[in-house]
């Protein structure tokens, strides 16, 4: 058990026992029936659809009763990491919390407290009989961790309420006001392999900073299947190689931080000169953002190999030396926003084909649609194979928030000071939301916690009181 003075106390009596229920991305059932078991228990009406959402109701306090009803949501799942030495199995095994200090903290794994803490607040006031409040329509989606699953999935039009408060951001003093939205674009191209007589040579590029492509994708963090488009066009101007394989990048989100090719050359002396100067022209070039840049020139094994076509080989090459990415637009509005990117997060062969995965984002949606118009064309018109998928629409800035407006404003009287204002080019669940609700007014907000996602992962105690009273405070100020 926790410590029993550290407060709210329901708040997190709630945290605690959702932790010891096995809740990582894609094991949602224990975890839903808790939730469902506990509108029961106090008696509340629910739902539990296909996808494990569960959206609890509960009436407006006396004299609320009329208001308009205000949307709570989190989501259910957690991210798992663990320390090498941890035996806990995620499958079946609970969290082991503690406190140190004002953090609270578990032992040899993630915290959960993305999002759990979110569903913990949520729980305490569907359960309290002491706050005023307007008719609650308390979501917990499912799956957020793997691609907001379990929002795209939820029908919307089980909800009432048009203004909701997501509580899956992670600075109290910081208020989420847009979001991006996204895509996945992949272009395949088929494999045509030749025989050629030559020496396998291994290029190879690490020590990229890398990084989220949403959030850091601003931060001039160079690409490495961009770079190694760079790289092997000097290099077929200058001296002859043809293309066994091509490796880079594994997630889509992610900008890569290496990048490998194999490649069958004739004169292996040659080659390796002119990489090497090439590459230290590079270097000297992309030193100041890129400290840790390294290659990797690699003689292998001389003999027979398959090897792609020139058709093919120039397909790639000049894909990778033109196609757009990284910021393609930054807000008008919003000072220092990235508005809409994409990202090369994934370059892959193998025998029938090469596959390039963008991961594609923006704030509006038409500037989405014509992203992927754009990348569509670029590949059609070298009769590459496409597809999109995984589509989920932005969080568009509102100029006029009352719901932003009365949340700053209770901020303001308890803090005496104004919060930050904050879009961010990276996806929450309140774009799922958007594209589902007419009129739709939104804030993000969240206690402070740090090392998400990691072992290192930590929650204050003392900011998540602040925040859970100022929640508090703004649901008495609906009415």
């Amino acid at each position: 058990m926790l410590q029993q003075n550290i407060n709210p106390k329901k708040v997190f009596e709630f945290f605690e026992q959702l932790s010891a229920i096995p809740r990582g991305s894609g094991n949602m059932d224990a975890v839903a029936l808790f939730c469902e078991n506990f509108a029961k228990e106090h008696k509340l009406k629910y739902i539990r659809d296909n996808a494990n959402n569960v959206v609890i109701y509960k009436d407006g306090s006396e004299g609320y009763q009329n208001s308009r009803p205000i949307i709570l949501q989190g989501h259910l799942d957690m991210v798992c990491q663990k320390t090498p030495e941890c035996n806990i199995d995620f499958e079946k095994d609970g969290l082991q919390l503690y406190v140190d200090g004002d953090f609270l903290k578990a032992r040899g794994t993630t915290l959960g407290a993305d999002n759990g803490i979110a569903v913990a607040m949520i729980l305490a006031i569907l359960e309290s009989n002491d706050i005023s409040h307007p008719p609650i329509e308390a979501v917990f989606t499912t799956n957020e961790e793997v691609g907001m699953i379990g929002a795209l999935a939820l029908d919307k039009s089980v909800l009432k309420g048009n203004q909701m408060i997501n509580l899956d951001s992670e600075t109290e003093d910081l208020v989420t006001v847009s979001c991006a939205g996204g895509s996945d674009f992949k272009a395949i191209i088929p494999v045509e392999t030749i025989k050629r007589q030559g020496t396998k040579i291994t290029l190879s590029i690490k020590g990229l900073r890398g990084g989220h492509s949403g959030v850091e994708i601003n931060k001039q963090r160079v690409n490495a299947d961009i770079l190694a488009g760079r790289i092997l066009n000097h290099l077929q101007k200058d001296i002859g190689f043809d293309i066994i394989s091509v490796s880079g990048g594994d997630k889509p989100n992610a900008i890569p931080n290496s990048f490998t090719a194999e490649l069958c050359v004739a004169d292996c002396d040659a080659f390796c000169k002119a990489a090497q100067d090439y590459i230290e022209i590079v270097k000297n070039e992309i030193s100041d953002r890129e400290k840790d840049f390294a290659t990797k020139v690699t003689v292998c094994d001389s003999g027979e190999f398959n090897v792609f076509s020139k058709d093919i080989k120039d397909k790639i090459i000049y894909t990778l030396l033109c196609v757009s990415n990284g910021v393609c637009e930054m807000s008008a509005t919003i000072d220092g926003l990235v508005e809409t990117s994409l990202n090369l997060g994934i370059l892959q062969s193998d025998s029938n084909k090469v596959v390039l995965h963008f991961a594609l984002r923006s704030n509006k949606r038409t500037s989405l649609a014509f992203l992927e118009e754009k990348l569509a064309t670029f590949f059609a018109n070298q009769d590459i194979p496409y597809e999109t998928f995984g589509h989920y629409p932005p969080w568009e800035y509102r100029e006029n928030s009352p719901l932003r407006d009365l949340y700053c404003d209770a901020y303001f009287k308890k803090n005496n000071k104004h919060p930050r204002i904050k879009a961010i080019h990276a996806g929450l669940e309140c774009g799922v939301f958007a594209g589902g609700i007419d009129d739709f007014d939104c804030i993000s907000i969240g206690p402070e916690m740090y090392d998400v996602h990691t072992v290192r992962e930590r929650l204050s105690i003392s900011s998540t009181e602040n925040l859970y009273n100022l929640l508090i405070d703004v649901l008495k100020k609906l009415k």
